[in-house]
């Protein structure tokens, strides 16, 4: 095993080295060497980390989720107004309903199966989107209409509202049928799941304000522990009452990450995103790497074609809702076809759930996994250099 996570550490940051010298997202690095090293190429890395690879790919995403809950400013939203909002749910909703309608016909999977695809495929990638907004906002590019303010906090909020229709769709695919209920339980999961995130946050709010006051600082690295700790046992209760209630443990532990990011000082929640920041260097390599390993190239490979239209389709489905979005607001014909760019990548959603399918037995999960990795592949890069290569002709500067 520690020959595996050496090869994984390794070799997947030297080829991460690599892609961003190529001006190419890190994560396509990491990606090609799972899908070398792993079972189906070179056959290098231990079937023991391959066994727990489901679970270290749900740690991963937990870390993630931690970093855009400390990082997400609702001043942002509230700044960019209606757009924002309409951001977080509308450009996914129409990919998925892509999913649904030209699916079956291009892949021949089942209406229900198109819907988990289309939830592993809907979400933007903040890894890729949310570091080029800051940058934008730090040279004054589109800020004046508050551009890269509505697609960080657009982007931000994509990831969340995806992987809790995700959640219902598989438990759908799981069952075999859809019921009303199951459409039912999406609201009643959000609910629950934010109330279960902000009660625990500002019970270790509480709890950190308390030792502080008794001189019995917790420090920061400390805190990092305590609160990936809850994070796990959130999740943990989203599957202790399964069949009851349903509650989105995933959405519970950004309404926690939110809380903490708004009671504690400005000073403590910027020193926990960067602590998880530094965590997510770690879990970005495992992440990415053991989801190229789970990938058979050779299915990826015959499914290809039929694949590369699918996405190419849901992409023009997301690119209507992103206008949908922007319509009637100040922005140009110019600036509105930059956020139909903005939105194009995937990547960190796609990489942490796309095998989940594959993993719980379902029929099409080999297909989803094929699908999931080739848009990485496809738009990842697309949509990384195209924001790097258009910002300064598409974008007015301040």
């Amino acid at each position: 095993m520690l020959t595996s996570l050496a090869f994984i550490f390794l070799v997947g940051l030297a080829m991460g080295a690599i892609c961003q010298k190529l001006k190419l997202p890190r994560i396509i690095g990491m990606l090609v060497t799972g899908i070398v090293l792993g079972p189906y190429v070179l056959d290098l890395l231990d079937p023991s980390i391959l066994g727990i690879s489901a679970d270290l790919r749900k740690m991963a995403l937990i870390i993630i989720l931690l970093k855009a809950g400390l990082s997400l400013d609702l001043a942002d939203l509230k700044k960019a107004g209606r757009s924002a909002v309409m951001m977080a749910f509308v450009p996914a909703s129409f990919e998925i309903v892509g999913y649904i309608v030209f699916a079956p016909m291009i892949l021949g999977v089942s209406r229900v199966e198109a819907a988990v695809m289309g939830a592993v495929l809907g979400a933007v990638s903040p890894a890729v989107v949310v570091p080029r907004m800051v940058s934008l906002m730090e040279k004054k590019y589109g800020t004046k209409k508050a551009i890269p303010q509505m697609i960080l906090a657009g982007a931000s909020c994509d990831d969340i509202f995806v992987i809790v229709l995700f959640t219902t769709f598989l438990s759908m695919a799981q069952g075999g049928s859809a019921h009303v209920m199951d459409f039912v339980n999406i609201p009643i999961s959000i609910v629950l799941g934010v109330l279960l995130g902000a009660v625990v946050g500002y019970a270790l709010y509480l709890f950190f304000e308390t030792a502080y006051a008794r001189k019995h600082c917790v420090r920061n690295s400390m805190k990092v522990i305590i609160v990936l700790g809850f994070s796990f046992l959130l999740i943990a209760i989203e599957g202790w009452l399964e069949g009851k209630v349903s509650v989105s443990g995933l959405l519970a532990v950004v309404s926690m990450a939110c809380v903490l990011k708004y009671k504690s000082t400005e000073f403590v929640s910027k020193r926990l995103s960067e602590k998880f920041g530094k965590l997510w260097l770690a879990a970005e390599v495992v992440l990415f790497v053991l989801v190229g390993a789970a990938v058979d190239i050779r299915y990826t490979l015959s499914a290809g074609l039929a694949a590369v239209l699918m996405i190419v389709v849901a992409l023009v489905c997301r690119a209507v809702g992103v206008l949908l979005c922007v319509a009637g607001t100040q922005l140009s014909w110019k600036e509105r076809i930059f956020c139909v760019i903005a939105y194009l990548p995937k990547a960190t959603v796609q990489a942490a759930i796309g095998s989940v399918p594959l993993s719980v037995g379902l029929p099409c999960g080999k297909i989803i996994l094929s699908v999931a990795v080739l848009a990485i592949i496809i738009t990842a890069p697309i949509g990384a250099i195209g924001i790097d290569c258009s910002y300064k002709t598409l974008l007015e500067k301040n």
